[in-house]
């Protein structure tokens, strides 16, 4: 049989030893997991961006890969541990919108809130859910613990502002949610809302203190150098971008901006 496998996810950085202490319980339970480390540098307490790279990640691991994701402004709080069981894959982590993107984007099957304690460790810290409830139930499900058994099944999960798509008149409202190195502007708009507004050759924006409009390209050298552009980028998302140059810098825009397409030509 093949190994299981369990990614990591998480804005704990690297030079602390709180990712080694979860890879430590994992391995405790489970010494068979293969471990993956998606990232660590999500940055501090931004939940959207940890949800963004979750769920561009996600769908091209195998099927049956566990996913613990720890992005926990909340630790501590009464927001819920959960487990959610797609089509493909499972999800481990805090009920605060870190899991709805990609949980969504594969197909939910189940949802669980994770309560019983035979599948944590002894001592539950009230800062350290990672360590403490998410890596033991991580293991406990790769060493075939059954999703029911962790607990009682929900209904729902969180659904954060930046996965909902706003219909108002002729306009699909969204937002930025990330801004990649290359300065790309990442939205959650995607191809079936370009789609939706019968998107051929132009998109017109409406941004924060701008419009725009810009040539939908299929790659990135269909404009000169310099140029801006539209494109539905590798995660089928729609991104403003210029061809060798930084947008998010050009146009003043940055992760959280509300974003809309009003017209196609």
């Amino acid at each position: 049989m093949p190994r299981p496998i369990i990614t990591l996810t998480t804005d704990f950085g690297l030079r602390d030893p709180y990712v080694a202490e979860m890879k430590a319980v994992i391995l405790n339970i489970s010494p068979e997991a293969v471990i993956v480390d998606v990232s660590h540098q999500i940055e501090k307490f931004n939940v959207k961006m940890g949800a963004y790279i979750l769920a561009s990640s996600a769908p091209y691991f195998p099927k049956g890969t566990i996913h613990v994701a720890v992005v926990d402004p909340g630790v501590g709080s009464k927001r819920h541990p959960i487990l959610i069981q797609s089509k493909r894959e499972f999800f481990i982590g805090p009920d605060n919108g870190l899991l709805a993107l990609a949980s969504t984007k594969l197909g939910i099957e189940h949802i669980y809130q994770i309560s019983n304690k035979r599948f944590m460790l002894p001592e539950i810290s009230s800062t350290f859910h990672g360590r403490d409830m998410f890596a033991p139930a991580a293991a406990y499900l790769a060493s075939g613990i059954a999703p029911k058994e962790f607990g009682l099944e929900i209904r729902k999960i969180a659904m954060p502002r930046f996965a909902k798509i706003v219909k108002r008149r002729n306009l699909l409202i969204g937002e930025v949610l990330h801004v990649d190195d290359f300065g790309n502007v990442i939205t959650n708009l995607g191809e079936p809302e370009v789609k939706q507004l019968g998107a051929k050759a132009n998109i017109d924006f409406k941004l924060k203190n701008r419009r725009l409009k810009l040539k939908l390209c299929k790659t990135y050298s269909d404009v000169k150098p310099q140029e801006p552009l539209a494109i539905i980028g590798s995660h089928n998302l729609l991104e403003i971008s210029i061809n060798q140059g930084n947008a998010a810098e050009a146009f003043s825009i940055k992760e959280g901006d509300k974003i809309a397409i009003y017209h196609a030509g």
